[in-house]
């Protein structure tokens, strides 16, 4: 009994306080609710997720952070229940659902573009199926123009099912936060053509039930081409109209400020981000936060360098602001020497990589040597070989990763199986060495050192809309965006310039008689 009017009795305070708290936080709360909302207004930002990755939506780590905001300024007094469910248990069960939610949005494309198909293909089969089944006695006979039909038809619609798999059956290789007004266009179109024609079918032919069996056969032979050629305005529309260059993208990365420039036709937005992230991908080096973390430092510690004093005592005032001024004035040959050390210690380590993992080849080669004239129980298989001189370069190669900063981007087991598969190929030392010697792009390495499996796209124009002159967008995601603008490829015009033949030809005049 003590211990529950106790119990009791903190709870009541701790309540009336967390109520006087809560009521300072919500207000807090509420102003920067305000605050963001007003400031959101000004751009609109949508979500590119690449197929399978684990990424969080933000929506859902916002409202995560609610979750926690909320557990953190309630108090509640509860009893024993049998039934309870931990925090963590929640956090699960959302990201089960969303990641349930980012498969249904990956292949709901793929499943609307599969029944498309089937009632595309099945429907010619239909109307040819129907006639002989709801009134076969009184169709008239089938010559041989009928039966040549029938040939035609089948080879139209065998091509057609292969052309519609291959163009829309393709597994997707992104989720695009809006749909693609081309595909949304083709799809329509396509249903409105197949109603258009079971439309007439059922009034013209159905209705009436019609005895020409060879018109019914044309009617259908007239459908497959209509489809084929929607099938070919889909081609022209989706693969060829942005093959033509018509923009120059400039891409910039905010952190280092890596640029690459990339031509691009004629697409969306949202498509034109997708483009540029395979590109990116492809092209730019991996994404180091440790590069940077050097002139950090290096700012912070000018920073603190720098002091306010005050202008009272003026001597003394005179003296420090010179001081200070004296440090400023030096900071550049602090970078000009903290660089110069830095290449010196990089050039030397690798230069004791470089001698270890040639020897270490010397002794691989070596040691093939001898198993050539050993028993062939004796001969050492290539990944024992790979693990046997691993300990001779690791040493080396670890210093030189530590100080490239690069020892996060490859472990162990990584390293091993380049050794292996450059032993098995006969690859020379420096083969093996190029993998580390520079950064490669960000597909050389495993999705977990990407550091980015789910994009923002922001932009102020609706990413449906084509690009034109001028359009800027940020393609933003943990620790860093790039940053997209729009420039137009000029208009050249080719002139020639006809040189007639004759006028390259001259005539050497010899005189007879020369001085001596």
């Amino acid at each position: 009994m003590d211990t529950e009017s106790t119990h009791s009795g903190y709870s009541y305070h701790s309540s009336r306080s967390g109520r006087s708290n809560r009521h300072g936080d919500r207000s807090r709360e509420r102003h920067k609710a305000s605050s963001s909302k007003d400031s959101s207004r000004s751009e609109r930002s949508v979500v590119i997720n690449p197929p399978g990755g684990p990424g969080t939506d933000s929506k859902s780590m916002r409202g995560e952070q609610r979750d926690d905001n909320w557990g953190e300024t309630t108090t509640a007094v509860t009893g024993t229940s049998e039934l309870s469910v931990s925090q963590e248990e929640v956090v699960g069960l959302g990201k089960g659902i969303q990641d349930r939610t980012q498969g249904f949005r990956r292949y709901l494309p793929l499943a609307v573009g599969l029944c498309v198909g089937l009632v595309v293909v099945a429907t010619p089969l239909v109307f040819l199926l129907l006639p002989a089944i709801m009134w076969p006695d009184r169709l008239e006979a089938c010559g041989a123009a009928c039966e040549g039909l029938f040939l035609s038809i089948s080879f139209k619609l065998l091509i057609l099912l292969i052309a519609i798999w291959a163009l829309f059956l393709r597994p997707g290789c992104a989720s695009l936060p809006r749909v693609c007004v081309y595909r949304a266009f083709l799809t329509t179109l396509t249903l409105l053509l197949t109603m258009s024609y079971w439309l007439f079918y059922g009034v013209r032919i159905l209705d009436a039930q019609d005895e020409d069996y060879h018109g019914v056969v044309q009617f259908a032979v007239s459908l497959v081409d209509s489809q084929l050629f929607v099938h070919y305005l889909a081609v022209v529309l989706l693969e060829l109209r942005h093959l033509q260059p018509c923009y120059s993208m400039c891409v910039i990365r905010s952190t280092d400020g890596e640029t690459r420039h990339y031509n691009i036709g004629q697409l969306s937005i949202q498509r034109a981000a997708l483009s540029i992230l395979e590109y990116y991908y492809r092209d730019f080096p991996l994404h180091n936060p440790a590069l940077l973390s050097a002139s950090k430092h290096r700012a912070a510690k000018h920073l603190a360098g720098l002091k306010v004093y005050n202008p009272g005592n003026g001597n003394q005032s005179r003296a420090m602001v010179a001081s200070a001024t004296k440090h400023k004035d030096s900071a550049h040959n602090e970078l000009y020497y903290e660089e110069a050390d830095y290449e010196r210690r990089v050039r030397k380590r690798r230069a004791r990589l470089v001698v270890a993992v040639e020897e270490a080849f010397t002794h691989v080669r070596r040691m093939k040597k001898e198993d050539e004239r050993a028993t062939p129980s004796d001969i050492m298989d290539v990944r024992e070989a790979a693990l046997a001189i691993f300990p001779s370069m690791a040493r080396a190669l670890q210093k030189y990763l530590r100080t490239t900063r690069r020892q996060h981007c490859h472990s162990m087991e990584n390293i091993q199986k380049h050794l292996a598969f450059c032993l098995i190929n006969n690859m020379s030392p420096k083969a093996f060495l190029e993998a580390y010697l520079a950064p490669g792009p960000t597909l050389q390495y495993g999705p977990e050192r990407w550091m980015a499996d789910q994009w923002t796209l922001v932009s102020d124009a609706s990413v449906t809309g084509g690009i034109k002159e001028g359009t800027e967008f940020l393609m933003r995601c943990l620790d860093f965006s790039l940053a997209i603008t729009v420039k137009s490829i000029p208009y050249i015009r080719l002139t020639e310039e006809y040189i007639d033949p004759k006028s390259h030809k001259f005539i050497l005049l010899l005189q007879s008689e020369t001085s001596v």
